[in-house]
């Protein structure tokens, strides 16, 4: 299909069960690989993010069987069994920084790449932490950047690991989860974050997943993890994936500018992700937001005259579900501005220039800096434009919202498919809680 044409859908009510979130499953996939024993995973996110770690950990010589949403995979032991191969990741982040740490650890020769926006997405801060402790990495084409050739080599650690923080926290989540199979001389493996850690929650998603099998990390603020050295994971048996709390906030926004009640299940008081506080936010816009440890629910815009409150918000703590504040900034009654937001340039397209151009496609008014972005609404929604999505699935979900409500118009999503890195069936379940 190459596009889709919605609404205007004036009303939207429902419940929504979520797929399992990406974060989740690809880091449970990797360490239940790494493992020693068999790990089943339930709610296993289906998608093409997950399909590339898959992919990738047959290829590695990693047994697995799935059916369904269900999971069962056999764990290596700490090493991957196959030495050699040629690893084709797509655009998944959550599998290209991880592996590329754990392959540099296992004494063979890789090759790792994926689709040109991969090839644009930064490594080098990785690499450079992973080239301290002797790991050989060469870049094929521009420094810093896949595809990556990967060397048997000898690692060492005997001094601190220093990585920055303030790219992407998916560097130090691929130390983290690979760093305590590798001996160290003093018997614990130190990391330094230089710089400002962005995105935190994620770190906390990582550091709650290892713990699951066995491995704890120690921090001291931000700046500083400590992790035993030369230990092995051990299978929890059973776990879990929560609901894709990134998703959830289409959902949930889409029962404040659309009535409600919208209820996402999966997520809710007790998650371990980062993003349920885009519930907090939508509380501020002024929608009626309630919590379950499993559940959100959210019902219409609670001001008389229908809109948002606009809202001023430092974004760095939820910066995938930022972006559906951004098209609620829409029906908001003023400028909304978004703040610490510079990782959207580095992720599956530069965020910030791609919500700025299509945003001006709807009516709105758009400044964007570096690191923040202001979308002033229009008085009226501009109809039927044409919303590119740059081959990001987040600029698909976020637009579809511009056809809800009293004052939401029809609008056409090019490319509607590539929801399918995360959510491949996104638009059936918006479509069924959406009334014409």
């Amino acid at each position: 299909m190459e596009h889709l044409d919605l609404g205007p859908f004036p009303r939207v009510a429902g419940t929504v069960q979520l797929p399992g979130s990406k974060s989740i499953s690809n880091r449970v996939l990797l360490l239940a690989a790494l493992a020693e024993g068999e790990t089943t995973i339930t709610n296993l996110l289906a998608s093409d993010d997950t399909k590339v770690m898959l992919d990738a950990l047959a290829k590695l010589g990693v047994p697995f069987t799935r059916d369904g949403d269900t999971c069962v995979v056999t764990g290596a032991g700490g090493a991957f069994p196959a030495k050699q191969a040629d690893l084709f990741l797509g655009n998944a982040g959550t599998a290209v920084r991880p592996l590329t740490a754990a392959l540099a650890v296992n004494g063979g020769e890789y090759r790792v790449h994926g689709v040109p926006r991969m090839h644009e997405r930064p490594i080098g801060d990785l690499v450079d932490g992973l080239r301290q402790i002797g790991a050989r990495i060469d870049y094929e084409a521009n420094e810093g950047f896949p595809p990556l050739a990967i060397h048997a080599s000898q690692i060492t650690i005997d001094a601190p690991i220093r990585v920055r923080g303030d790219v992407s926290s998916q560097f130090l989540t691929a130390l983290l989860m690979t760093l305590p199979l590798v001996h160290a001389a003093s018997g614990t493996t130190t990391i330094e974050v230089e710089g400002e850690l962005i995105s935190k929650p994620y770190i906390e998603i990582t550091m709650r997943l290892m713990e699951r099998f066995g491995v704890k990390v120690e921090r001291d603020g931000w700046s500083r993890f400590r992790i035993r050295a030369g230990v092995r994971y051990q299978s929890p048996g059973r776990i879990m994936v929560e609901g894709d709390a990134s998703s959830a906030s289409y959902f949930l926004a889409a029962g404040a500018i659309g009535g409600g009640p919208v209820r996402v299940e999966g997520v809710g008081r007790l998650s371990i992700q980062g993003d349920v506080a885009f519930a907090d936010a939508l509380n501020q816009m002024g929608a009626n937001v309630s919590m379950g440890d499993d559940w959100i629910e959210v019902r219409g815009i609670g001001h008389d005259h229908g809109k948002f409150a606009a809202l001023d918000m430092d974004c760095n703590l939820i910066p995938d579900a930022a972006m559906t504040l951004a098209v609620a900034g829409l029906f908001a009654d003023g400028p909304t501005t978004l703040r610490n937001i510079a990782s959207w340039r580095v992720k599956e397209t530069d965020r910030i220039a791609a919500m700025a151009n299509e945003l001006r496609k709807v009516g709105a008014t758009v400044d964007e800096g570096a690191d923040y972005l202001t979308v002033t609404p229009p008085a009226q929604l501009t109809p039927n434009a044409a919303i590119d999505t740059y081959d990001d699935h987040r600029m698909a979900m976020c637009f579809s919202l511009v056809s809800l409500g009293e004052n939401g118009v029809a609008v056409r999503i090019n490319d509607p498919k590539c929801v399918g890195k995360t959510f491949p069936d996104y638009f059936e379940r918006f479509a069924a809680l959406a009334q014409p």
